[in-house]
């Protein structure tokens, strides 16, 4: 899965830059498993430059896989919280994905194979 990093008020460092690689390595280990040409889109972005404190942080991450587009969004005050959230939430998005696309139909098959024996 090739990984495209965006950002936006920020400055993008070897920090963030392996930050983000070493939160998304499961998420890209997914993926590889059934659908190697993916990519992941991870735009991280400071939403105010006036505010110190607060929701400063955000974060958007979509994956475009064959008939779906997966998003995840995150909020939040600390940089790493945020990929973290992301993360969660994109690896619980392939998850689904994944069940509905390839294990259903290996389900059917199998409920079809016991009918016929």
């Amino acid at each position: 899965m090739k990984l495209i990093v965006k950002t936006k008020n920020l400055e993008l460092d070897s920090f963030l830059d392996n930050l983000i690689k070493k939160r998304m390595a499961t998420a890209n280990k997914i993926v590889n498993a059934f659908q190697e040409s993916a990519e992941l889109f991870i735009e991280v972005e400071r939403t105010t430059k006036h505010h110190k404190r607060g929701d400063v942080f955000s974060a958007e991450a979509i994956i475009n896989l064959p008939g779906r587009k997966l998003v995840a969004r995150a909020h939040g005050e600390n940089l790493g919280k945020v990929v973290t959230v992301i993360k969660e939430e994109l690896l619980r998005e392939i998850r689904k994905y994944k069940t509905k696309t390839i294990e259903m139909p290996r389900r059917k098959y199998r409920k079809i194979k016991r009918q016929v024996l």
